[in-house]
């Protein structure tokens, strides 16, 4: 039930934002387009906290013997604040330079919004699960990254779609692209991050006294 019980909840909030066709929900350049992809993205939110809810219960240890010392490292707060701050800078780069006309033909601000709006708005959710997740020593610390990431790749792949019906520049695409090869590397990461830590974490188990 720890492994199934989370899963479920995950995928059950997952499954609308990944088999609704985009044009269902986005039939023009408009606010309630946007709105719409937020609404969808909000539902996997609310799947996702959840998750981290349940993970925290099922996580923390019930006796203070068998506790293990849960100090979050360094090295993985400084991991994710200079992915998460490299994810809000590059796009924001897009944006500057589209305005500026570095980069032409330039992108309108509108269609900017529908592609990665909702992008950055679920970033800054991230971040500040991450935060909350830090400060409580929660268990749900390790993977509250790792599910975010896994659904920010299929933002972006949705953000390629949009892009094809907002008839965006070439450049924009090619940044979308780059995006999603950065975050799948931080992806990548993270799980061997989760990998490691399970296994450490398992082995400090059996050191301690019953």
């Amino acid at each position: 039930m720890r492994l199934i019980g989370p899963s479920v909840l995950l995928m059950t909030a997952m499954a609308p934002t990944l088999w609704l066709p985009l044009p269902a929900v986005f039939e023009a350049v408009d606010l309630s387009g946007f709105l719409s992809l937020v609404g969808l993205d909000c539902v996997f939110n609310i799947g996702a906290t959840l998750f981290f809810l349940v993970s925290d219960a099922y996580g923390r240890p019930k006796s203070q013997l068998r506790a293990i010392e849960s100090q979050i490292p360094l090295s993985n707060k400084l991991w994710n604040t200079v992915a998460n701050a490299a994810g809000f800078a590059f796009p924001l780069i897009m944006l500057m330079a589209s305005s500026t006309y570095t980069l032409r033909p330039p992108l309108p601000f509108i269609s900017f919004t529908v592609m990665l709006g909702p992008y950055l708005l679920m970033l800054a959710v991230q971040i500040v699960a991450e935060v909350l997740t830090w400060r409580w020593k929660s268990p749900a610390w390790l993977v509250v990254p790792v599910v975010y990431e896994v659904y920010r790749v299929f933002q972006l792949r949705r953000a390629l779609r949009l892009a094809v019906l907002l008839g965006a520049p070439v450049w924009s695409v090619e940044g979308l692209l780059v995006l999603i090869s950065g975050w799948l590397l931080i992806l990548v990461v993270q799980l061997l991050r989760v990998a490691w830590f399970s296994g450490y974490a398992a082995r400090s188990q059996q050191r301690l006294p019953w």
